[in-house]
């Protein structure tokens, strides 16, 4: 394939002993529509998660509320037996009712079925990376971390990770469980988590931006500075988006998602673009 092992341009990051290239896939998308049931074509799926690790994507990010399961499924579906550069990282701790509900569910007895469920969607003995999806307001946080990491001892999770989490629950993390990523909402026009990256930075713990395009609307494509700084490299506006966020800090991760073939080879050659200093403080204007 002609643009094989794109994303390894962006360079390398660690997480705990683990070496990933640093433009990871985020395969939410790969799920139906709103993220619930089965896509419309699971053939297209399939291919597409083959050509994302093709491309030179080495880190998979997904969870068992996707779909729920669909995604983890199409990942064992296409990629078992996993070749050994891949790390698949998943979550737990969000339970979907319905298409339109993420509800947060941290009770240890919930995490210990969703880690086993995952385990067996993803036909592994140990996940790599296995993250908290979100804080549950119901549940001391420490009990649900608390869990995690004895599960951790168990055998059955490698690395720890925490989505959604403030400065302080990071802390608290920490000093229950050694934490190797933080995954949060972060793109050009959303940084309400620059005082989290920050301390992903100060601790070496890699910051995992969801949403790295702006969601489903795509708002960081529609910022006009993103947009002119795209017609002026020739780029197209995702590869600006994300070039920012790998220029941002060393311990940027991001995870574009997509279920479109042509999306996917976009956003792999955005490894390549080099923005210049007067880019950067550009797009760090507010």
């Amino acid at each position: 394939m002609s643009l094989a092992n794109k994303p390894a341009a962006a360079g390398t990051i660690t997480l705990g002993d683990l070496t990933v290239n640093r433009l990871g896939f985020g395969a939410m998308r790969v799920a139906g529509a709103y993220v619930w049931g089965r896509p419309r074509n699971s053939a297209t799926m399939l291919e597409l998660l083959k050509c994302a690790f093709d491309l030179g994507h080495t880190f998979f990010d997904t969870a068992d509320s996707y779909g729920p399961n669909v995604s983890e499924e199409l990942i064992a579906e296409a990629l078992h037996p996993y070749p050994k550069e891949l790390v698949i990282a998943t979550k737990g701790g969000l339970v979907r009712l319905s298409r339109h509900r993420w509800d947060e569910c941290g009770r240890p007895e919930h995490l210990r079925r969703a880690l086993d469920g995952s385990l067996k969607r993803l036909r592994l003995e140990r996940i790599d990376l296995y993250q908290f999806h979100a804080p549950d307001p119901n549940v001391p946080f420490a009990e649900s971390m608390g869990a995690l990491a004895e599960l951790q001892r168990a055998g059955k999770i490698r690395h720890l990770g925490v989505s959604n989490v403030s400065v302080s629950e990071l802390d608290e993390a920490r000093q229950i469980a050694p934490i190797v990523s933080v995954q949060n909402e972060y793109f050009v026009g959303e940084r309400s988590s620059d005082a989290v990256l920050a301390a992903c930075e100060r601790a070496g713990i890699a910051f995992i931006p969801w949403s790295p395009l702006g969601g489903n609307r795509h708002r960081a494509l529609r910022v006009a500075r993103v947009q002119h700084i795209a017609a002026r490299l020739a780029a197209t506006p995702a590869q600006v988006a994300l070039a920012w966020l790998l220029a941002r800090s060393p311990v940027m991760l991001p995870i574009p998602g997509t279920r479109s073939m042509q999306h996917l080879e976009e956003n792999a050659k955005a490894a390549r673009v080099r923005l210049s200093p007067d880019d950067l403080t550009a797009l760090e204007h507010r």
